[in-house]
């Protein structure tokens, strides 16, 4: 039989999506000892080290493990594909932002946060992207949908979960998001005037 890793590899490389370590077990169920899960824990260690410096890397993601190619590789990358990479809108881009770093959270939270309406279009369009979904609704007049992310969102921008956001003050300081004043914020401005 071939080597663990190596089989591994070839079922990461031909399976087109994430796989999880339940997945990889799968693999082996005609076997009659089939490796124990902390095998191929260990595979997979050994692996991302293999493929450390390549021009393609092993990643653990919210949905399991997958091989991509390197985020700074991107530059050479982009002219093999001829069809343009997505382009979101600052609108739909700040409204996933708020989801993210405020979840669970209601469309009217959204706007009072943002300073203005969110369009239906920008939620269904979240939602079609499987970026967010509606985890409750919350148990007040009109019962409004609280929205999260889902492990799409995790596995588009390759988290394994969303400790991994960098901190809101690090995007604000550097300048990749506008500074929004968020509920506390205010709070505590208004008490600092009193």
């Amino acid at each position: 039989m071939p080597e663990l890793k190596s089989i591994i590899e070839a079922a990461l490389f031909a399976a087109g999506k994430p796989l999880d370590v339940d997945h990889l077990v799968e693999l082996f169920t005609e076997d009659s000892v089939p490796p124990e899960r902390k095998a191929i824990r260990d595979a997979l260690k050994e692996l991302m080290k293999d493929y450390t410096g390549r021009g393609i890397e092993l990643v653990q993601i919210a949905s399991g493990y997958r091989f991509q190619t390197r985020a700074d590789l991107t530059p050479w990358l982009k002219h093999l594909q001829p069809e343009k990479a997505a382009r979101y809108s600052r609108v739909l881009l700040e409204t996933m932002a708020i989801i993210a770093y405020r979840q669970p959270i209601t469309r009217s939270e959204i706007e009072s946060i943002r300073g203005i309406s969110v369009s239906t279009d920008i939620i269904r369009r979240l939602q079609e992207y499987n970026w967010i979904r509606v985890l409750a609704h919350r148990n007040t007049p009109g019962r409004p949908a609280l929205y999260g992310t889902t492990r799409g969102f995790l596995n588009h921008f390759n988290l394994k979960n969303l400790n991994d956001l960098p901190a809101l003050s690090e995007l604000i300081i550097e300048g990749q998001v506008p500074k929004v004043e968020l509920p506390s914020e205010q709070i505590e401005e208004e008490i600092e005037e009193e």
